[in-house]
């Protein structure tokens, strides 16, 4: 149903940036609705500006962050702007030195100085990034002007989307006492482990995640798969061009050439091209045996020996990387590797233990040169 791969690809569909496909997601809107709160426990919002599909995930997991971002700074000067435009209308305008004098008077800890180019600078990206949502627009100036200088100014008009790019909470918030009271606040009340919870769990790990592991998150998800997992499948199947594929320690829905429900790995850049070399040598290492895997399918390795196997990786395929890439110092390249293989959970870094845990999606695909390579890009298989 393109519809609603349409809702899980998209943060939210705006009526006046997208109206021809904003009327067809609402005259799909009782299948859509039906879909997402029988199998994933989403809240549908629809509505005469937007529609959107709140999509709270079952484990929050490190890639699910704003990109863009980089500072915990940002995060929060994003908080302050949406509570700026709580007590705006649509299509109210606003300068942008109001809004830096409510962030300074709210940030917590002391005021920011718009002084430091680095300050300005994170308030700009968060504009940016309030834009390209559809959060805000703007209506007259550059806000080059005021990374440059704090007294340049910007005209922004608020679009009356803001209200609804946090999610609803069914309790409230100054309750919860930790992170984890966040995720599954509709569940507080009932045995998670079971019926309607277990179910919404599992269809979101498999939708929202790049694979389903049974040593990540509740063991008995997988008791769910083994039981419904290819009631589950066939019903996934059916609704997206995609194919279920369930192991004894994981579980992945592969993405077919006509599904967009999200970012897919492999993407056609050079990155992706060292990652696909990068699970071909993770599994020539497994399948000679000098890995062993374990009883969950994860193999774990020391941190050295993994970056060595990086260094590998470079020293014999090296030559048909991009130039960043092929001139790259070798331990910038073995910090950026592993954290975009971290990134697209391949891997997970276990710190205070110099070890990395491989998770199985790093055997589901592989990327070699062709027979009669002799230089240029990598051929993806």
């Amino acid at each position: 149903m393109k519809e609603l791969e349409a809702l899980l690809e998209k943060r939210w569909i705006l009526k006046t940036e997208d109206k021809e496909l904003y009327y067809k997601v609402r005259d799909s809107i009782g299948e859509i609705r039906r879909f997402a709160t029988d199998k994933m426990g989403c809240q549908v919002i629809e509505n005469s500006l937007l529609v959107k599909m709140e999509k709270i995930p079952a484990i929050p997991e490190s890639f699910m962050g704003i990109e863009e971002f980089t500072s915990r700074e940002e995060y929060a000067f994003l908080c302050i702007l949406l509570m700026f435009l709580e007590d705006k209308d649509a299509e109210e305008q606003f300068i942008l030195s109001q809004l830096t004098e409510y962030v300074s008077a709210n940030m917590p800890g002391q005021p920011v100085d718009w002084t430091l180019y680095t300050s300005r600078r994170r308030m700009v990206k968060v504009l940016r990034y309030a834009v390209a949502q559809g959060i805000v627009k703007v209506t007259d100036g550059s806000d080059d002007v005021f990374m440059d200088e704090e007294s340049g100014e910007v005209l922004y008009e608020n679009t009356g989307a803001s209200r609804y790019f946090m999610r609803n909470f069914s309790r409230d918030i100054m309750e919860y006492t930790r992170p984890e009271d966040f995720r599954e606040s509709d569940w507080f009340e009932m045995n998670e482990d079971r019926g309607i919870a277990r179910r919404h769990r599992v269809y979101k790990r498999l939708l929202f995640s790049v694979g389903m592991y049974r040593n990540a998150g509740a063991e008995e998800d997988f008791e769910y798969l083994k039981y419904y997992g290819r009631r589950l499948a066939e019903d996934l199947e059916q609704n997206f061009d995609c194919q279920v594929h369930i192991h004894k320690g994981s579980a992945f829905l592969l993405a077919g050439e006509d599904c967009h429900i999200g970012t897919t790995f492999p993407g056609n850049n050079a990155l992706s091209d060292i990652l696909l070399l990068c699970c071909a040598k993770i599994r020539e290492k497994v399948e000679s045996g000098a890995w062993k895997t374990g009883n969950d399918d994860t193999v774990r390795v020391e941190e050295i020996e993994f970056e060595q196997m990086l260094r590998e990786v470079k020293a014999e395929s090296g030559s048909g990387f991009t130039k960043n890439y092929r001139e790259m110092p070798e331990g910038e390249f073995v910090r950026e590797i592993t954290e975009n293989l971290e990134r697209w959970t391949f891997i997970k870094c276990e710190e205070k233990e110099h070890q990395v845990i491989i998770y199985p999606s790093a055997g589901k695909m592989t990327g070699c040169y062709p027979d009669d390579y002799a230089g240029g890009n990598t051929n993806e298989q």
